[in-house]
């Protein structure tokens, strides 16, 4: 840029340029004829060195510093695991000048924010979940029997998600909170079953033996078994072919899918078997202690109550 035109408030900048057949040939722009004070005609050549250099396209700063972009094209979705080998490399053999220095963008830095959110966020859900639950049953034991289910789910979700090469991302974190949901919901509804089948048990007079126990826990998993496979088969069947699909948003929907259909699976275990067994091993442990005794007429008017309210429940389907 030579000058700067100046119209009101706008701003044109003047460049000059020579012809495309000179810009484009070295030579022929070496050959270019320029005047000496004393008026003889030279080629460009003698009085410089012309030739052709790699520079930025444009000059960009940031946290005013001088910053040049190197773009790089991955044929992965691990963007984490080539920083750090890349990083490692970079440390080992790269000497920058004083003043110098390198920062990982695009991609990686998204990632990486996201990741810092997701630390926040699923100790917030958790400990949400466990609130709720506690609120529901106003029992810490009941409630961290409920938790249990999402461990499972946990795990299910992994063993998939290693199967199926889904890197950890944003979308595959936003499936495992949505299994978390169901799991605690279906383990919800088993402990409700459960307390049911326990409770008609505590109507009589009879004081509640060991034997008594089991069985209600037997009668109450039973009578959840039909459901629960149900609510499986119908999450699994919904989701199962997004896994197959490649069109467009696919590569979004398949992470998210992933988590839900192994966590499905293990969770289905531990509502149906470990629920049960630990749920009996609790108020076994309660009867133990002699807190667990028959139902007064007060505490039978709030076990009926209890009833209607889990009657709701059960129309959910799940």
């Amino acid at each position: 840029m030579v000058a700067e035109n100046v119209e009101g408030r706008e701003r044109y900048p003047v460049n000059v340029r020579y012809g495309r057949d000179f810009r484009d040939n070295v030579e022929a722009l070496g050959n270019v004829l320029i005047a000496t004070p004393s008026g003889a005609q030279i080629p460009i050549s003698e009085v410089a060195k012309v030739s052709f250099s790699r520079g930025p396209s444009m000059v960009r700063d940031e946290d005013g510093a001088l910053t040049g972009y190197i773009y790089i094209d991955l044929n992965t979705d691990d963007y984490g695991g080539f920083v750090t080998k890349a990083s490692n490399l970079l440390k080992q053999k790269l000497v920058l000048p004083p003043g110098f220095t390198y920062k990982w963008s695009g991609e990686y830095e998204f990632e990486m924010r996201a990741k810092q959110r997701l630390e926040l966020i699923l100790p917030v859900v958790f400990f949400a979940i466990f609130l709720l639950l506690y609120l529901v049953f106003h029992s810490v034991g009941e409630a961290a029997i409920l938790i249990i289910p999402t461990l499972y789910a946990l795990t299910g979700g992994l063993i998939l998600q290693r199967m199926l090469r889904f890197n950890f991302s944003v979308a595959v974190w936003i499936g495992y909170i949505a299994l978390f949901g169901i799991a605690v919901e279906t383990g919800v509804v088993m402990v409700v079953y459960l307390h049911e089948a326990l409770d008609h048990r505590r109507k009589s007079p009879i004081p509640l033996g060991k034997q008594d126990i089991e069985a209600a826990v037997m009668e109450g998993a039973v009578q959840r078994l039909r459901p629960k496979l149900m609510t499986v088969s119908v999450v699994l069947a919904s989701l199962i072919p997004i896994l197959w699909e490649t069109g467009v948003g696919s590569d979004v929907m398949k992470p998210i899918a992933a988590p839900i259909v192994g966590g499905m699976i293990t969770s289905a275990i531990a509502v149906l078997i470990l629920v049960p067994v630990f749920f009996a091993l609790m108020k076994e442990r309660a009867l133990r202690l002699g807190t667990l005794t028959p139902l007064r007429p007060a505490e039978e008017d709030a076990a009926v109550t209890y009833g209607a309210r889990s009657g709701t429940v059960r129309n959910d389907g799940s």
